[in-house]
């Protein structure tokens, strides 16, 4: 959650602020709004307790009520299943720790930098990979300053990913003072931004960001993590293709989700409301094996097969590529283009 200062009165935040300050964090209260039977209350607990719940009201609004297997459900409430060790589940399962230059900064690809801009998120999704990444130990000191020397020295650097926790947790203006210190770097050509909050909080795609994303120094991507068609909320909706307009690439990837995305349907009615708001599908992702997630897995078999409906249901370009991300490798691996 972005940090709010004393001085900053409640009616003078952005809209969206405030839906980022009240955030649903018990599950008792989740579950009770819901209208979702408590029996299995101390085992959701057990599990926050690792983890914590977060939730904005908004996303709960499209939740469906009284069904405990929504599939909007599955990806923010706690349950005892990520309590189970896993054989090849770790804390880290894409061996971040080992391509860390300086603190804040991720290394991994060729002409490609990646900064941990924030450890905050505006929901917890059951499945992140990085929710054991120790934050602390890269958003703490100078922050971004090691970071921002890094790039100034590295020509071959041109594209830089802002990513968290969730970058557009940031106000407007600490994002603008961050884009200001990365337009002196003269060799970044790309900004790149990877964020779900939009999907959670769709005011944060206001105004004053779009202003600051579309200046003409370079070509922004937007990125966004959609993984269900109920996830693209009419407000949503209407601000990507307003974003689109104004010269922002939207992309979309997704995580192949057993229970809430693993059939041929939802996936081709996920590609169809990202076209008609704006966003062009671009990776559905295997899980990240990360410990706690192991019960979201599907078989490559069965992701496969569904890769193959989509390419039959489709047009090429909304079938997004199936992909893995590996320690140690160059690049994605590509399942099925």
């Amino acid at each position: 959650m972005a940090i709010i200062t004393q001085d900053e009165a409640r009616w003078e935040l952005p809209d969206w602020q405030r839906q980022q300050a009240d955030l649903i964090t018990d599950p008792a209260e989740l579950l009770a709004l819901l209208d979702l039977a408590a029996s299995g209350l101390p085992e959701s607990l057990a599990a926050a307790q690792d983890f914590p719940l977060r939730v904005p009201r908004r996303y709960v609004d499209l939740i469906e009520k009284g069904n405990p297997q929504d599939p909007l459900l599955r990806q923010v409430l706690s349950v005892p299943a990520e309590l189970e060790a896993v054989p090849g589940y770790g804390v880290d399962p894409l061996e971040e720790g080992d391509h860390t230059p300086v603190p804040g900064l991720l290394h991994k690809y060729h002409g490609r930098a990646l900064l941990v801009v924030t450890g905050a998120c505006a929901v917890h999704c059951r499945y992140c990979f990085r929710r054991h990444f120790p934050y602390q130990a890269h958003l703490s000191g100078k922050r971004w300053e090691e970071a921002l020397e890094w790039l100034s020295a590295r020509p071959d650097i041109n594209e830089v990913i802002l990513s968290g926790g969730d970058p557009l947790t940031l106000t407007n203006r600490r994002i603008g003072q961050l884009l200001d210190a990365l337009a002196e770097i003269p060799h970044l050509r790309r900004l790149r931004i990877h964020s779900r909050t939009p999907v959670v909080i769709p005011d944060r795609l206001d105004d004053e960001l779009k202003r600051l994303l579309s200046r003409p120094r370079w070509r922004t991507v937007l990125v966004l993590h959609v993984n269900h068609p109920r996830e693209i909320s009419a407000q949503l909706a209407e601000r990507g293709r307003e974003w689109q307009q104004a010269g922002i690439t939207l992309l979309n990837q997704s995580v192949l989700l057993a229970g809430v995305n693993d059939d041929l349907d939802t996936l081709v009615a996920l590609s169809d409301g990202l076209h008609e708001a704006g966003i062009l599908p671009y990776y559905l992702h295997q899980l990240d094996k990360v410990a706690g997630a192991a019960h979201f897995a599907v078989p490559d078999e069965a992701a496969l097969a569904l890769h193959q409906g989509l390419r039959g249901r489709l047009p090429g370009f909304l079938v997004p590529r199936l992909s893995r991300e590996e320690p140690g490798k160059p690049a994605k691996t590509v399942l099925a283009g």
